[in-house]
């Protein structure tokens, strides 16, 4: 007898049906194959699969059993293909009755039938939905992740013998509410500190106000001890909320890597990640031999934090730049080409010299010229030109700070990022964008309007500074987030006077 059990495959972030085709005979001796280019995972899912039966209170066919993954050209990886095959084998067999409803199944079955958690739940759901497939069969631990999708009814299936009961209609499973988005709880940060932990620094507070705001790149550099790492990871205390949109765009790429927890349903928190600076160029912007997500990725809409980023090997630097300038990645292998998104904002920190105390006041610089010189060029200007704002943080003297006063909280200058936003994202609603980091040159002629003075002191600033066009367009955006903080319709010469002081020397 033959069986049709509909499953899917995840191809990047995006995913494509697979159909399970089972087919028994009662003929030969007994045989197991699947056929439609499974990966080791999925072969191996003949063992786990058969225990799983056995140990679930049913009869495995000691028959010729051949599964069809369809279509036969698209590589299958995984495990989610264990749940589907096993309730194709128990229906083509005669165990079960065929399930009448249209559904997508997924999950990964240990060997006593229970459901494991499964990657890429998440996309599949999406797929359904676009499919118009009614119902979907997930893991328990899964089942809140795709209830956050509308328009398509979740099951979250504990164990294949409660699965066998509901297909026979003895206890039928209860579907998963679904999950809005306004009910989940917000939480604005994953910071550990608040800008009202940092004495003093007010020119770097400032730079990172407008980076949140505009979604501008931003580059520390100073002595150790002045208080780059605090500043950079305060800064996602600051970052407005995600949108609904957002969460999801970030969530899938959660889901497909295995970074979401179990029973956890959409991500409202804005990543922060900060991989160490000894990070392979695939971890960063990632590939393998089927290409998945790297650090830039899963950073997306939010903060990717390089500490040290000097210490980064040079390929691995240079590996940024496109991204940083498109904001997605597309990785190329034999196995075909994904596109990932990857709109992040950098914060780095560096210091400025080998032993950090060039020009410091505090301590000697034990470097020798060639040495600064080879550790400054280890940033290549196309790389430096991609940052914003280039900020000096110097260090205070420890005998000060217990006479500063407590800076602004976080919640504070959270508000004014908050009012700016939503003038940019009013401003972008038909250009596919949301801040103005992202605008290409011809947003920044249509957007930023300059005065006579501002655009005059553009001009004049560019020829002393040997602005490169990158350079000239990106201090115009810089220039537009300080107006919008403001609450100004046109950019003036105090806009881009401010923009101006952080294309300064990557490092003082």
């Amino acid at each position: 007898m033959l069986a049709k059990v509909m499953s899917g495959a995840v191809i990047g972030l995006q995913s494509v049906a697979v159909d399970i085709e089972v087919d028994v005979v009662n003929a030969g001796l007994f045989r197991f194959a699947i056929v439609g280019l499974p990966d080791k995972a999925v072969d191996e899912a003949r063992d786990r699969v058969m225990s799983a039966i056995r140990n679930s209170g049913a009869g495995f066919p000691q028959h010729k059993i051949t599964v069809n993954m369809a279509p036969a050209d698209l590589p299958k990886t995984g495990p989610l293909y264990d749940l589907p095959i096993a309730m194709g084998i128990l229906m083509a067999s005669g165990e079960l009755p065929m399930y009448e409803t249209e559904c997508v199944m997924i999950g990964e079955l240990s060997l006593d039938g229970g459901l494991r958690h499964t990657n890429g739940v998440l996309p599949l759901t999406l797929m359904a939905r676009e499919l118009g497939v009614p119902e979907i069969f997930v893991p328990s631990v899964n089942a809140r992740e795709a209830a956050v999708v509308d328009g398509v009814t979740v099951y979250g299936v504990e164990n294949l013998r409660q699965f066998m009961r509901h297909v026979r209609g003895d206890q039928l499973m209860d579907p998963e509410p679904v999950t809005e988005y306004a009910s989940l709880p917000k939480l604005v940060s994953v910071s550990v500190f608040d800008f009202a932990d940092v004495k003093g620094q007010e020119t770097a507070k400032r730079a990172l106000e407008i980076a949140a705001a505009g979604q501008h790149n931003v580059l520390l550099h100073g002595v150790p001890g002045a208080g780059k790492t605090m500043l950079s990871r305060a800064l996602p205390s600051i970052l407005p909320e995600m949108s609904e949109t957002e969460a999801l765009e970030v969530t899938k790429i959660f889901s497909v890597t295995g970074n979401l927890g179990e029973k956890q349903s959409l991500l409202t928190t804005r990543p922060f990640r900060h991989p160490h600076h000894t990070t392979s160029r695939i971890g960063l912007i990632g590939g393998g031999s089927f290409p998945a997500p790297g650090e830039i990725s899963l950073a997306h809409r939010g903060v990717l934090f390089l500490d040290e980023l000097p210490e980064f090997p040079r390929d691995v630097l240079e590996a940024l730049r496109q991204p940083l300038e498109d904001g997605t990645v597309t990785i190329s292998r034999a196995a075909g080409s994904v596109t990932y998104p990857a709109e992040f904002l950098m914060v780095a920190a560096a210091n400025p010299c080998p032993c950090g105390y060039h020009n410091s006041q505090v301590k000697d610089c034990t470097c020798s010229p060639g040495q600064i010189q080879r550790y400054r060029k280890k940033l290549s200007g196309p790389l430096l030109d991609r940052i914003d704002l280039h900020v000096h943080v110097r260090a205070i003297p420890v005998d000060q700070l217990d006479g500063m006063e407590e800076g602004e909280a976080s919640e504070s200058i959270r508000k004014r990022v908050e009012k700016a936003r939503q003038a940019q994202r009013k401003r972008f609603v038909d250009d596919g964008i949301v801040a103005n980091g992202d605008m290409n040159s011809q947003l920044v002629r249509k957007y930023c309007q300059l005065d006579k003075d501002a655009a005059q002191m553009l001009k004049q600033a560019a020829r002393q500074m040997q602005l490169s066009a990158r350079g000239y367009f990106r201090t115009i955006k810089v220039a537009r987030t300080i107006a919008d903080l403001e609450g100004a319709d046109e950019i003036g010469a105090v806009h881009v006077a401010e923009a101006l002081q952080y294309r300064g020397e990557m490092l003082g």
